[in-house]
């Protein structure tokens, strides 16, 4: 898991610097929080099953379901935050990263 959410922070990063040199620095912060998104909640998710797991030596679908339940509303909570507290936000910036973030795990299912 840890993989997966570093690969997503290469490839807000990533995305972010394309955002930036095309559109200025509104695009690079709107791309970085948009990705950042992403990213926090799933880290927080796969903390939060990693921990499960060492504690009881299985993981726990209930776990995984209240943890999921928690990653979406992390999300929908950090994007409206962003939206609410950006003024400079461009949302396609934001949209991208976001988009490319959740998607960059097919890069580690390519890779073997």
């Amino acid at each position: 898991m840890l993989r997966v959410v570093l690969m997503q922070f290469a490839a807000t990063l990533v995305v972010s610097l394309i955002a930036g040199a095309m559109i200025g620095m509104p695009g690079f912060w709107s791309a970085l929080l948009g990705g950042l998104c992403c990213v926090i909640p799933n880290g927080l998710f796969a903390l939060r099953l990693f921990s499960d797991t060492r504690k009881s030596g299985e993981p726990n679908p209930t776990s995984f379901f209240v943890g999921e339940f928690v990653k979406i509303a992390l999300t929908v909570a950090f994007l409206g935050a962003t939206a609410w507290l950006y003024h400079d936000l461009n949302w396609l910036a934001l949209l991208a990263a976001f988009i490319v973030a959740l998607k960059s795990y097919i890069i580690l299912l390519f890779r073997h």
